[in-house]
């Protein structure tokens, strides 16, 4: 155990998240920028004389437990956790799920493309945050009931399902999205969410249970280009390119137009028109 390199890396790791990043109130009187000692021990469920110890080099080792604990406290990307464990000459244990919490600089990033539709999903393709215009393209996920928040059930199980999957492009994109998901249920095997999803699509869509059994597995990643027919601007031609935000288990995606197309108009046109219009999936 490297108790001194530990203590350095707790330090900067505090430093580096701000109070508002995990639901705290930032205040008027720190000092310095970050979380304070006690703040961390607190969201890590361990007294604060402990953190502190680890922090001044002078702690005993710590527990497995202990770890993965201080991990999701200091919102610890996979590659920084993995350190974390071999800082203390363990070896790292395998991620538990893909991160529910968007970085931050992710979420200011969806604030300033305000011309262009991007949101975040999680390995389980649920839908974690997104802009406006996303929102207007393809159905504001706010009126959504939050166990519907998730592009697979939507796909599989929507008011339209029969009718889209029909269409080749979305065929192939379910065939796609379930392969990410068995993907994903193999890589985070003790993930909750990933076994309650494939549950619930194996008892709702036979669908779905006929591509599952397939047992395809692959990642998505690049870009590939949509057909979208929006019932406002009608039809569109779009760019989509997938993101992929290391560490978090998490991917952003964007869509663009070709400058001086006619989809590049619609998408202006909508900015005005906004999400004044029924929708239940996005693609």
């Amino acid at each position: 155990m490297d108790r001194q390199q530990l203590a350095e890396f707790l330090r900067s790791r505090r430093a580096r998240i701000r109070p508002t990043d995990v639901g705290l109130p930032a205040g008027s009187r720190r000092r310095t920028p970050g979380l304070r000692r006690e703040e961390v021990a607190g969201l890590a469920g361990i007294s604060v004389d402990y953190y502190t110890r680890l922090e001044q080099a002078r702690g005993p080792r710590p527990s497995r437990q202990v770890l993965s604990a201080l991990a999701r406290a200091l919102r610890l990307y996979e590659a920084e956790r993995a350190h974390l464990y071999h800082l203390v000459g363990e070896v790292p244990a395998p991620p538990t799920g893909p991160s529910p919490d968007v970085p931050a600089g992710v979420l200011h990033l969806l604030d300033r493309l305000d011309d262009t539709p991007a949101y975040v999903i999680d390995a389980k393709y649920d839908i974690l945050a997104w802009n406006p215009m996303a929102a207007a393209l393809l159905g504001d996920p706010s009126t959504w009931p939050a166990d519907r928040r998730n592009i697979v059930w939507n796909l599989f199980t929507g008011e339209h399902s029969a009718l889209a999957l029909a269409d080749p492009q979305s065929s192939a994109f379910a065939d796609e999205c379930v392969a990410e998901l068995r993907a994903a249920a193999g890589r985070y095997p003790e993930d909750p969410g990933i076994a309650r999803l494939v549950s619930r699509l194996l008892a709702a869509s036979p669908e779905f249970v006929q591509r599952w059994n397939q047992l395809r597995v692959c990642v998505r990643h690049g870009s590939t280009t949509k057909h979208l027919r929006h019932p406002v601007v009608g039809e569109l031609t779009l760019e989509c390119e997938v993101l992929d935000l290391a560490g978090h288990g998490q991917r952003l995606v964007i869509y663009t137009a070709a400058p001086g197309s006619p989809s590049a108009d619609a998408l202006r046109l909508l900015g005005v028109v906004g999400t004044g219009w029924p929708a239940d999936q996005l693609s």
